[in-house]
């Protein structure tokens, strides 16, 4: 394999894991994955690596904001962040949160 297949490979699989992350996987949300794996495949040129680079570094970087704002409780939605306080501490002792307070 050449070097510029496997930087396209890795930042391939570094924006399917962004997006997993972030964006979800469940059914209503797979048209985003689906997209993405369409466009990849479609033309991975550099133009395109490096733009899948960038939105990659973009969706990291707007959750690790949210989640700053988040632990310095700067105008977010209060509801959000008990149900991923309540989350943690269910996951943490091995338990997952009744049906009522999922989302």
């Amino acid at each position: 394999m050449s070097g510029e297949v496997v930087i396209a490979a890795r930042v391939y699989r570094d924006l399917l894991k962004a997006v997993v992350k972030h964006v979800g996987k469940e059914d209503h949300k797979s048209h985003f994955i689906d997209f993405v794996k369409q466009e990849f495949r479609k033309n991975a040129n550099s133009e395109t690596i490096n733009l899948a680079r960038n939105y990659t570094y973009l969706l990291n970087s707007i959750h690790s904001h949210k989640d700053l704002l988040f632990s310095y409780n700067i105008a977010v939605d209060r509801t959000e962040e008990m149900k991923r306080v309540l989350n943690k501490s269910a996951a943490s002792v091995g338990l997952r949160l009744p049906e009522v307070y999922e989302p």
